[in-house]
């Protein structure tokens, strides 16, 4: 397909995909004459997965380049591919190392891992920035009085954890050759599906809780 038939069925327009491709993001038609290039089906489903990226997963253009980047990288295994696509995702500010909130932080989230058996050999650590992020998020609630111990963040972590076996699941669902891409897109695209989700639920449960009859 021409570029201009590309940007019809992808529903993008003709400047932003010459965008795309000088930025990388989608890979070189096929060239047919000096001026022209063929598109096909795989530019199509790589486009729509640059378009979920930035604007449903809200990953900058600088870092979804990276993510593509590590979709076409036969030396990475599907284990560090996924480990790119989180480290892709938005994440708080870094805590605050001279906060005590901080300190007790750390120490109820080392606990909570230890219990879990998440290791950072795995990537399920301190060098994660959703460690981090989770450490800042812990100490924020700790500042306000709220309570915020392993007691609370357990069961958190027990729905996550059976969270990542229904996703991975889903994953291998797919032909080995579209399980890598598949990691990735889930990875990313499901974070504002379980947000939305667990809103909703929130929102059903308080109605049920404390609305007036």
């Amino acid at each position: 397909m021409k570029l201009s038939e590309l940007s019809e069925q992808s529903g993008v327009s003709t400047a932003t995909i010459k965008y795309y491709l000088r930025e990388g993001l989608l890979q070189p038609g096929r060239r047919i004459t000096a001026t022209q290039a063929e598109y096909g089906e795989e530019h199509l489903r790589r486009l729509r997965l640059v378009r979920a990226l930035i604007q449903v997963g809200r990953v900058p253009v600088s870092t979804t380049r990276e993510v593509i980047a590590a979709l076409a990288d036969d030396s990475l295994d599907q284990h560090s591919r996924i480990g790119v696509a989180v480290e892709a995702l938005p994440h708080a500010p870094l805590p605050e190392e001279d906060d005590p909130a901080t300190e007790r932080a750390r120490h109820e989230v080392a606990k909570l891992f230890e219990q879990l058996d998440w290791d950072d050999s795995r990537g399920a650590g301190p060098s994660s920035p959703a460690y981090g992020t989770l450490v800042t998020a812990v100490a924020a609630l700790t500042r306000l009085g709220y309570p915020c111990g392993i007691e609370e963040l357990l069961p958190y972590a027990r729905t996550a954890a059976q969270l990542s076996v229904t996703e991975l699941d889903l994953v291998a669902r797919f032909p080995d050759e579209e399980r890598v891409e598949a990691a990735v897109a889930l990875t990313v695209l499901y974070e504002p599906v379980l947000l939305s989700l667990r809103r909703l639920a929130e929102t059903d449960e308080s109605g049920r809780r404390f609305m007036s009859t």
